[in-house]
């Protein structure tokens, strides 16, 4: 690995993000909704996933990572865009501008594009690896289909449940959801693993194991699965009981009901 080149590329895509939340800021702020910075979670690490097979030029590897990357991220972007469309300011940030102000989103704004550049570094270093294709290589890629299939099939579980009348006030607790009370969120944290391990073949490709922790963290224990249940037992009278028998993270097996 040249470590120089790669440490190049995080500069370039690093000042490239900040410039494209800004603009994505500018925007939001004129229409007056912000919401769109979800839609760019995804689709922003597919950009700088391209951006460096650009600048780092087309390798095996390379190529391979993009597209995996690009897969994810659009996938995750389309699916955010559907589930807001046609309904109102999230209320978060609702609650953001009634305390922050506008100032304050747009630190909400830049701070995403500081942790997409910190969660995207495997696939920054990823396509600066020169070691022949091998078997590390083929795990990731299996780790990047067992998460990707986590994900989506449980995104696709939910919005059908949600979107069927019969299923208001209740508790989603089937198909993957029996097993883990978010697999979307999991198969999130498996995807990045996946992506990480295409970069360790070099020790600076295994410094940017920061990236999959700080996504696994923040989907487990920071701002995913935490702020989602907040107040859901409040909600939904049977979701105290589903906490206790369901797996928080990890798919596990419910446990029995007590008898």
């Amino acid at each position: 690995m040249n470590a120089g080149a790669f440490g190049l590329n995080v500069l370039f895509t690093g000042i490239f993000v900040v410039v494209l939340v800004s603009a994505l800021f500018t925007a939001a702020k004129a229409r007056g909704r912000y919401d769109v910075v979800d839609v760019f979670w995804g689709v922003g690490f597919a950009i700088i996933s391209v951006a460096t097979l650009l600048i780092a030029g087309p390798t095996p590897r390379g190529l391979l990572v993009a597209l995996l990357t690009v897969v994810w991220g659009v996938r995750l972007g389309v699916h955010i865009h559907l589930r807001n469309h046609g309904k109102d300011e999230d209320p978060r940030y609702v609650a953001i501008l009634k305390r922050r102000g506008v100032l304050g989103m747009y630190r909400v704004y830049l701070t995403q594009a500081v942790i997409m550049i910190l969660v995207s570094l495997p696939v920054q270093a990823a396509s600066y690896e020169t070691a022949p294709i091998g078997l590390l290589d083929y795990l990731a890629v299996l780790l990047w289909v067992v998460g990707f299939a986590f994900e989506s099939v449980g995104d696709w579980q939910l919005t059908r449940f949600r979107n069927d009348p019969a299923s208001k006030g209740q508790v989603m607790d089937r198909g993957l959801w029996r097993y883990t009370r978010h697999p979307n969120y999991f198969g999130d944290a498996v995807v990045w693993w996946g992506l990480f391990l295409f970069a360790t073949h070099h020790w600076v490709g295994l410094l940017t194991v920061v990236a999959p922790i700080a996504m696994t963290f923040t989907l487990a224990n920071g701002t995913g699965k935490p702020m989602l249940e907040k107040g859901m037992e409040k909600r939904r009278p049977g979701y105290a009981d589903y906490v206790r028998r369901t797996s928080g993270f990890v798919p596990w097996p419910p446990k029995k009901a007590a008898s």
